[in-house]
């Protein structure tokens, strides 16, 4: 399985201390030279760029073959659309990625995604980690996700 990652779900992950969940679901995951380079700027938590610093072996770094179109950077940050480029000029076959913007245009190129939230119900799903503590613990990293769709995901647990 091929799974490129946009910056978020791998930031917040390690900010969880859930970043192993990523290999066990999936093998290995891509993330494009720019979700790197944003992962370990000056500006992430010190636990995200430790992480980085100490790259594990299952997180691979691409370079896309030609530069992101101008029309897609109008729309997202450079992360998403190095992502969203990066998942289709590999034929990816899972793209992680948060955003509603991002998620919107992963979802009209035709590409299957899912987010922080949807990686954790997974791991829940089957018995690795506590899905209600994993949300309070987004809470604690101001991670956004509406009420409604908190209700929505622990509603299903309890």
């Amino acid at each position: 399985m091929i799974v490129i990652a946009d910056t978020s779900p791998v930031r917040y992950l390690i900010l969880l201390g859930h970043a192993e969940l990523l290999p066990k679901l999936y093998g290995s995951v891509v993330v494009p030279a720019a979700v790197f380079a944003e992962l370990s700027s000056d500006g992430s938590p010190e636990t995200v760029r430790i992480f980085c610093s100490n790259r594990p072996q299952w997180l691979e770094i691409k370079v896309l073959s030609r530069p992101v179109s101008s029309s897609l950077l109008e729309l997202l940050d450079p992360g998403e659309s190095e992502a969203i480029e990066l998942a289709e000029e590999i034929g990816a076959d899972l793209l992680l990625i948060d955003e509603r913007r991002g998620r919107g245009v992963a979802e009209s190129r035709g590409l299957d995604y899912t987010g922080t939230l949807g990686v954790l119900r997974s791991a829940s799903d089957r018995g690795w980690i506590n899905l209600s503590e994993a949300v309070e613990g987004l809470d604690q990293a101001n991670f956004y996700f509406s009420a409604e769709l908190r209700r929505r995901i622990l509603g299903e647990i309890e």
